[in-house]
């Protein structure tokens, strides 16, 4: 079920993750700046992780439930989707016993570290932005943990001044 870059242009995305459960500095600190992104509980999202996130998408990372909520850092996903091993181990937070090797339920993808920001990307300053209007982490209710970035989205954000020189 591997998804390589070359087989498709590549794609971009909005992961959102706590600050105080996983941050993009704990992203630049883990063992070659690589994570698992696991513990997906959502089939829209768990279906964008098994099905569409490939090897060189690009990630912007985004602290939500966080005063201000924005995002933090540029990520790339370095492996695409394949069984989530929390969903097997009944002594992790994410474990679902309905969920077998053989079948599994939810999947992850590993994202690597590109760089933070050298401040966070506030959504309010998002919400100012005319060409970023009609992104998803702007609609009312929009949960998500994973969504799709448009490529004129990823580009209006990327040109902005919070960017940190990549690392």
């Amino acid at each position: 079920m591997r998804r390589e870059m070359a087989s498709r242009p590549r794609r971009y995305w909005l992961m959102k993750s706590e600050p105080d459960v996983f941050s993009i500095d704990d992203l630049r600190r883990a063992p070659g700046r690589t994570t698992c992104w696991d513990g997906v509980r959502n089939y829209q999202a768990r279906n964008f992780l098994r099905d569409q996130l490939a090897v060189g998408d690009g990630v912007l990372y985004y602290h939500s439930s966080a005063e201000p909520s924005g995002i933090a850092g540029e990520a790339v996903v370095a492996r695409a989707g394949y069984p989530d091993p929390t969903a097997f181990d009944p002594h992790d937070v994410h474990y679902d016993p309905k969920s077998i090797r053989s079948r599994p339920t939810w999947y992850a993808v590993d994202v690597k570290f590109v760089r933070a920001c050298a401040g966070i990307i506030p959504l309010a300053r998002l919400r100012r932005l005319p060409a970023v209007r009609s992104m998803l982490v702007l609609k009312r209710g929009m949960r998500l943990s994973v969504q799709p970035v448009t490529e004129a989205e990823w580009r209006a954000i990327m040109t902005l001044p919070e960017w940190a020189p990549p690392e």
